[in-house]
């Protein structure tokens, strides 16, 4: 992980992504509530969604025009952490609006709150994820992007038990009262969090700044002699992440923003029960993300091989004891054991390539979700909880496959993929509107995740074809 110095940095850092799993899944729970209370379609419901996962583009073309036209970049000029430090303070601002947002039901209001809150999100996405690669090795990089990613995980686990114990007082019962002006409670906690590690990181010292320019220059000399292009989006590889960042985080959202619909409509779980089963399809990301993260530790390789077994697990246990503690019957979740089992052996036979595991992860999706399609009861339940196992570790595949080879052109070309996180909530828009057809309905409108990982697949097979023809070692 580098020295204490770097290491302390890393372990506040994964806080910040900690808030990012948080808020994305508890849209889970504002969902199904504001669509019953206010009585909306399912289409309108996934608003939610669509203003928060699209605040992130909001939120990068704002920071592409500071660069552009103020010619002031916030990261190169301030450094890592004040960068962070002003997504944070922006993020708290839009925590406040939930205040009027509960208080008088609105779902503009929530809207707006949500779109704030995501803005400032773009921000920390921008110097977070570069600053998570930098702190070590940079051949252990992406699994230590996969760890903070499992710490989000954390925050995707208990985000919505949270959030549904505010609202409804209690978790899986069925004489439970929808009190909606509680929803402000714990995002306005949350938000005394963000100005909190605002401060933190703002007083940070920047020790990487120096480093990360060093290594862009030495970077740059590398491959100049190979590549003379005047810009990212002239890179294939970018183009097609682009894309794979939008229908990846788009499938991963539409997925778990539709399922308390699917829940409610097949299976028959009430509103007010649905947060067990969202607070699954979350950690199982964490699981996913924690398997992969047992590379990025500095041990010997059959102790790497040993955590890789047992850090799935440890992840799953999180889980059952969370919503334990909370009062849920943990039991029908059980089974679930035999995924995580062949997630490890998936996660083998990837061999840390990830083309390879972009490839098969995207196979493995689209057979859960057409098996949640076909199927009835707990096994098309598990299918559909089982996306999130093999979607956990497709954002570092993507992201370390676009970004390979772009040289001077990486910053810019993260900026971009960033950018690309709007999928989440335009596929979440389109997958309720699909909903709602009759033709189609909740169960077939999984539909729109099946197309999404078949771009993945292809995206996965093209990418070492691109790096051989520009003479980048794969």
């Amino acid at each position: 992980m580098g020295n204490n110095k770097t290491g302390r940095i890393f372990a506040i850092l994964t806080g910040v992504f900690f808030f990012w799993g948080f808020v994305a899944a508890s849209n889970g729970i504002l969902i199904p509530v504001f669509k019953e209370h206010l009585k909306l379609s399912q289409g309108e419901s996934q608003l939610i969604a669509f203003a928060f996962y699209v605040a992130y583009t909001i939120g990068s073309l704002i920071y592409f025009s500071m660069v552009r036209f103020f010619k002031f970049d916030v990261v190169r000029d301030w450094g890592y952490g004040k960068g962070i430090a002003i997504g944070l303070f922006i993020s708290a601002i839009g925590t406040l609006l939930f205040i009027p947002a509960a208080n008088n039901a609105s779902f503009p209001l929530v809207l707006g709150g949500l779109m704030i809150v995501g803005i400032g999100f773009a921000f920390q996405q921008t110097a977070a994820n570069p600053l998570a690669i930098l702190l070590g090795p940079s051949k252990t990089g992406s699994q230590r992007l996969s760890m903070a990613g499992g710490i989000n995980n954390l925050g995707t686990t208990i985000g919505p038990l949270l959030v549904s114990y505010a609202i409804f007082g209690s978790l899986g019962q069925e004489d439970t009262v929808l009190d909606i002006t509680a929803v402000k409670i714990p995002y306005l906690a949350l938000g005394a969090l963000f100005f909190l590690f605002g401060v933190i990181f703002w007083r940070m010292e920047d020790p990487l700044k120096d480093q990360a320019e060093e290594e862009n220059d030495s970077e740059d000399s590398a491959i100049s002699v190979s590549h003379t292009k005047k810009s990212a989006l002239a890179f294939p590889q970018l183009i097609m992440g682009m894309f794979g960042i939008f229908v990846y985080v788009g499938v991963e959202v539409a997925t778990a923003d539709n399922l308390p619909e699917y829940l409610k409509q097949e299976l028959g779980v009430a509103t007010n029960q649905v947060a067990p089963f969202v607070s699954m399809y979350w950690a199982s990301l964490m699981v996913g993300r924690w398997t992969s993260a047992a590379s990025a530790f500095n041990i010997s390789d059959k102790a790497k091989s040993l955590l890789r077994i047992l850090l799935p697990f440890v992840a799953f246990g999180i889980f059952l004891g969370a919503n334990s503690i909370a009062g849920v019957d943990v039991s029908p979740f059980l089974p679930y054991a035999a995924l995580i089992g062949g997630l490890i052996v998936f996660d083998y036979l990837s061999m840390g390539n990830p083309a390879r595991q972009l490839l098969i992860y995207s196979v493995i999706g689209i057979l859960l979700l057409i098996t949640g399609m076909y199927t009835e009861g707990k096994i098309a339940m598990f299918s559909l909880l089982g996306v999130g196992l093999f979607c956990s570790t497709l954002w570092p595949c993507i992201f370390t496959l676009s970004i390979k080879g772009l040289g001077k052109h990486t910053g810019q070309g993260s900026s971009f993929l960033v950018m690309m996180i709007m999928g989440g909530g335009i596929l979440s828009l389109t997958q309720g509107a699909f909903s709602e057809l009759p033709q189609i309905g909740i169960r077939y409108s999984f539909w729109v995740g099946v197309i999404c990982f078949t771009y993945l697949a292809t995206f996965a097979y093209m990418a070492p074809k691109f790096f051989k023809q520009q003479g980048i070692e794969d």
